[in-house]
């Protein structure tokens, strides 16, 4: 698992520059998948192999089996998700342009759009949900939205087999992260607990959502499990080594700089990883204060995949960063103070500093305490607060449209935040979430007393440190409209860890009623425990257990491209033409597109006179303009267009848009295409 989440890493910070420079073409990409796979593989087989109780063979099958079953099972679900109307389907369309052009950012050729005039026009635009225009009317360029790692990754499977291989991608990705967890839970709670955890977590309707489709979290899970695999072997086998031959830092540096690397690099898939990596900076500086040098790897691993990544996204994904600076920039701010203050604190650590005896002997309960009165505070949250933000933010306009559509209040301006945990309560039931909590109570009580007295370190310390502090900054600022099913993407750290602390909770149960009772009693308690949070999680997901999101939306795109003719400019004249055909014209039919703007549109006349000038270019070089209309046959008649006639009718399942309820169904989406010429 860490070989496969290294090869992730390595193929998306190395295929970065090669699309960059516009060599990403099937030969060139299979050999750079096969030569990041075999450096993944001698990199990976460097990690330490602890001692400890191995996997033995049925606990293995178990977790093998279990994996394998969700697995296929999220692969037979999977979405199509092609219109990019959500992240996914931008992830896909990102995808589908990379492989067919080979490079990104894409230059467009001006003379394809009509010349350079075209964008020089006020009102007509490349851009496009997703898709930014970027360069000038001359020399034009669409920029995808996200980070390059997911588009590299699924173009392998698309140049393989096509839209059915990429579909099924993000379930093979997320079963090898769920193997990951399974591993993880193997070797610090239980071997047999391991399946139990992966199966939970995987049947989890967050987790099992995204990976049914081309998002980001499927390659952000696996690199963050096997990042946290790795850290957790490493401080086993050098805790080990330790206790028996005193070790020495070197030995372990090779390993501590791969399992940085691989947190770290999660940023060229999600540039929100970068929480996790300034979460690594206090858990190095606790460990350099013990005297763990090897922890100084772990720092440099991150930090220099990190800043890969980000110097990625400054080269090819810059109107995204600026478009996300409000949230981004405090993140990073948070990075430098958080740094500052555990250099200073390690300094004054060398110097002899450390913590008062008496504050030292009261720090375990202190700890447990205050993760109890967070937990509880969190979720008090709804009581006292209401999470607001700046009403004339396009989030907070499209939260008023939800508002108004749904019956509540209008008040754009909320983000729900204040509701975080009741997210994770809708999808595991509020017993585990107390489970979990007192788990986690201790676990910090037991952290707490290593620091105080000593002795070797913890090996789930340092992944157990960085998970609760990602999903307490993600529970108290979730950053994402509150969009559900959609926004529970966020909850990528948060419910793992909460399966995986109920099930740790049940293990420890059942040993402890065994040394006491007996195995009989031992199983009741272990079973009876495990079921408050399987019961809970599987009548959750049960109503989607079926159900394929926008199933038919790839024959959809199928019928719309047939439409299209040899020498045709698509010209998008409503916002959902805009939103859903530009960029799959360009992208998966191969034609010309130019989007109208929202205050071109305002003024049917404008967009004819617009419409027809464009159309004189065009045919001036060979070409003739489609005008295309997704809400209503009055689009294109109110602009006075000819031959006007409906190429797609067809309706496909979406997923529901609710704020405050859990979502329990899919709704209808209706899918309506007319097309015309310009009239004259």
């Amino acid at each position: 698992m860490v070989a496969a989440a290294l090869w992730v890493v390595v193929l998306g910070l190395a295929g970065s520059l090669i699309a960059w420079v516009g060599a990403w073409v099937p030969l060139v990409g299979a050999l750079t998948a096969v030569i990041a796979a075999a450096l993944a593989w001698r990199i990976s087989g460097r990690l330490p192999r602890p001692g400890g109780t191995p996997l033995r063979p049925v606990p293995a099958a178990a977790l093998v089996v279990g994996v394998l079953a969700v697995t296929v099972w999220t692969g037979l679900t999977h979405s199509e998700q092609v219109l990019p109307r959500r992240d996914s389907a931008s992830y896909l369309q990102a995808t589908i342009y990379l492989a067919e052009n080979g490079v990104r950012p894409v230059a467009i050729d001006a003379e394809t759009i009509g010349g350079p005039e075209t964008l020089a026009e006020e009102g007509l635009t490349l851009e496009a949900p997703a898709f930014y225009e970027t360069g000038s009317p001359q020399e034009p360029v669409v920029q995808p939205q996200f980070m390059p790692g997911p588009a590299l990754v699924y173009s392998l499977p698309w140049w393989a087999g096509g839209a059915t291989a990429t579909l099924w991608a993000p379930a093979v990705l997320g079963g090898l992260a769920l193997l990951a967890i399974g591993l993880l839970v193997a070797r610090t709670i239980s071997p047999w607990a391991a399946a139990a955890a992966a199966v939970l977590v995987g049947a989890c309707f967050p987790w099992l959502h995204t990976a049914r489709s081309t998002y980001s979290e499927p390659l952000a899970g696996l690199t963050l499990a096997a990042g946290f695999l790795a850290l957790t072997l490493l401080v086993r086998a050098a805790e080990d080594r330790r206790s028996t031959e005193g070790g020495r830092a070197g030995t372990w540096a090779g390993a501590a700089l791969l399992a940085g690397a691989l947190v770290g690099g999660t940023s060229i898939v999600r540039i929100d990883a970068l929480r996790e990596t300034m979460l690594l900076v206090p858990v190095a500086a606790l460990l350099l204060a013990r005297g763990r040098g090897w922890a100084r790897g772990l720092l440099v691993g991150a930090g220099a995949t990190t800043l890969a990544g980000f110097a990625v996204a400054g080269v090819m994904s810059w109107r995204y960063l600026g478009e996300i600076g409000s949230s981004l920039v405090p993140l990073v701010a948070l990075v430098v103070l958080m740094s500052l203050v555990c250099w200073w604190l390690l300094r004054r650590s060398r110097r002899g500093w450390s913590l008062p005896a008496a504050l030292a002997s009261r720090l375990p309960a202190a700890l447990a305490v205050a993760v109890v009165v967070v937990g509880v505070g969190l979720s008090l949250r709804p009581l006292v607060m209401t999470v607001r933000q700046d009403p004339r933010d396009p989030g907070a306009m499209y939260v008023a449209r939800m508002q108004a559509e749904l019956g509540l209040p209008v008040d754009g301006g909320r983000t729900y935040a204040e509701h975080s945990v009741d997210w994770l309560a809708w999808w595991v039931g509020p017993a585990a979430l107390v489970v979990a909590l007192v788990a986690l109570a201790l676990l910090w009580r037991a952290l707490g007393t290593w620091w105080a007295k000593g002795g070797p370190v913890p090996s789930w310390g340092a992944a157990l440190f960085v998970t609760t502090g990602s999903t307490l900054l993600t529970l108290w600022r979730p950053g994402i409209t509150p969009d559900h099913p959609w926004a529970d993407r966020r909850l990528l750290v948060a419910l793992p860890l909460v399966i995986v602390l109920a099930v740790a909770a049940a293990a420890w149960a059942g040993r402890w009623v065994r040394r006491r009772h007996g195995t009989l009693a031992a199983g009741v308690v272990a079973t009876g425990l495990l079921a408050v949070t399987a019961v809970p999680t599987a009548l959750a997901t049960w109503p989607h257990r079926a159900e394929r999101v926008e199933a038919g939306g790839l024959a959809a795109a199928a019928d719309y491209c047939r439409a299209l003719e040899p020498g045709d400019v698509v010209l998008a004249v409503d916002d959902w033409a805009v939103n859903h055909w530009t960029q799959v014209t360009r992208g998966m039919c191969g034609v010309p597109a130019v989007a109208t703007t929202g205050r071109l549109r305002d003024d049917p006349d404008r967009v004819r006179a617009a419409a027809q000038r464009l159309d004189e270019r065009v045919r001036a070089r060979g070409g003739r303009v489609l005008l295309v209309a997704h809400r209503e046959r009055s689009s294109l008649t109110d602009i006075g267009a000819r031959d006007v006639q409906e190429v797609l009718d067809t309706t496909i399942p979406e997923d529901p848009h609710v704020l405050e309820t859990r979502p329990e169904r899919l709704d209808p989406l209706h899918l309506t295409v007319w097309t015309g010429r310009v009239g004259r």
